[in-house]
C-alpha cells in the first residue's frame, strides 16, 4: 500500500561550491526524488544567503527549497542521502498538511507576500 504525502525540504549547501557544483547537487536531489516515484510540485533557489549562526565555520550557504509528493517510506532514504553528502550543511523536511499545501499554493499565486515585499510597498511617512 502506497502512502503518498506532500513534503517540503529546504537544504543549505556549503558556500565553497561553484555555481555549477551547486546546480549539480540540486539536480542530483531532484533526480533522487523523481527516480523514487516522487513528483516535484515546486522548487525555489534562494541563492547564497547569510546564515543565522556559523555552521562548520561557514557564515553563508546556498539555500534551495523542494516541494514534492512522495511515498512516506522514501523520506528515510532522502534523509540518509543528505546525511552522507558533505556538500549539505543542514536540511529540513516537513510533511505538509492541507493548510500548508493551501498556504504554499496561495503564496505561489502572489496572494501572500513576504514581509520584505510588503514593507517596500508601504508609503513613506
Amino acid at each position: 500500500m502506497s502512502n503518498i504525502q506532500q513534503y517540503e525540504t529546504v537544504i543549505i549547501l556549503t558556500p565553497v561550491l561553484s555555481e555549477q557544483q551547486m546546480k549539480e547537487a540540486v539536480a542530483g536531489y531532484r533526480e533522487l526524488i523523481t527516480a523514487n516515484g516522487g513528483e516535484m510540485v515546486h522548487e525555489e533557489n534562494w541563492g547564497l544567503t547569510k546564515l543565522a549562526y556559523p555552521i562548520q565555520k561557514k557564515n553563508t550557504g546556498f539555500y534551495h527549497l523542494f516541494e514534492f509528493r512522495a511515498d512516506t517510506s522514501f523520506i528515510k532514504a532522502l534523509d540518509l542521502a543528505f546525511r552522507r553528502d558533505e556538500r549539505v550543511l543542514r536540511y529540513l523536511t516537513v510533511h505538509l498538511d492541507k493548510h500548508g499545501i493551501d498556504y504554499n499554493d496561495r503564496r505561489r499565486k502572489g496572494e501572500i507576500r513576504r514581509k520584505e515585499e510588503k514593507s517596500e510597498e508601504a508609503p513613506a511617512q
